[in-house]
């Protein structure tokens, strides 16, 4: 069970920032761009310290149901990166901080079909990660056909909700589950072509990441071998 590629506007969802004459009221700021990339089979095992990372209660949210260690284990196993599409934002210390997952249906009478999951790390929320992500993945679902975007969540998952509404999608609820549709409209040129930059931005992003990660843990091992003959030197006196 599912509960969440771009950083532009759906065309379903409520413009947001446009220009107009000082009386149309206050404008809205304009989402910040978020570095979000494609994740391989290569990044599961941070994907998996991710979602082991979650709270009890996030991963409730997350899954529907109170995952443990081995649930989590079972799920990044299985995941599926030739046949569906995850992405994740990765903070300085490449430590995936949100990740989504797109499941494409495989069922031939929905083959235009897709379901998002999301999730977020405690110390990240707030900061529109899980709205980034939803952008992404309905930008990358309509290039490759997807007409109906679903999103299963718990009730309680407000932030989900949220999120899905906001782009336009219509929200059933039954009982303590909720269940979103939003429709996607035609991939068109100018989509293909932002999501190919937006990937592009974002592993430059990433490279970029690593190099400063490998240079600073570099200097860091610099600094122990320092303190180490140091201490030496004090061990053995003068």
């Amino acid at each position: 069970m599912l509960a969440t590629k771009p950083t532009t506007q759906l065309p379903a969802a409520p413009a947001r920032g446009r220009s107009g004459p000082p009386d149309d009221g206050p404008r809205r700021a304009a989402p910040l761009m978020v570095p979000i990339r494609s994740l391989g089979m290569a990044h599961r095992e941070r994907i998996a310290q991710h979602l082991l990372a979650l709270a009890p209660h996030d991963r409730y949210l997350r899954f529907g149901y109170p995952a443990n260690d081995e649930q989590i284990r079972r799920y990044t196993d299985g995941l599926n990166f030739d046949a569906d599409e995850i992405f994740g934002i990765y903070n300085r210390k490449l430590q995936l901080i949100a990740m989504a997952h797109l499941a494409f249906s495989v069922n031939p009478d929905c083959r235009a079909c897709a379901e998002f999951g999301v999730s977020v790390s405690g110390h990240a929320r707030g900061r529109g990660f899980g709205a980034r992500l939803f952008e992404r993945a309905a930008m990358h679902a309509r290039n490759e056909g997807v007409e109906l975007l679903f999103i299963h969540a718990l009730s309680e998952n407000t932030a989900m909700l949220r999120i899905a509404r906001n782009a336009g999608a219509k929200v059933e609820k039954d009982g303590s589950e909720a269940e979103a549709f939003l429709r996607l409209p035609a991939a068109t040129l100018d989509s293909r072509m932002t999501e190919i930059v937006e990937e592009q931005i974002a592993l430059t992003d990433y490279r970029l990441k690593a190099q400063a990660k490998q240079f600073w843990d570099f200097i860091g091992g610099l600094q122990e071998i320092r303190s180490n003959l140091r201490a030496g030197r004090h061990r053995s006196g003068p």
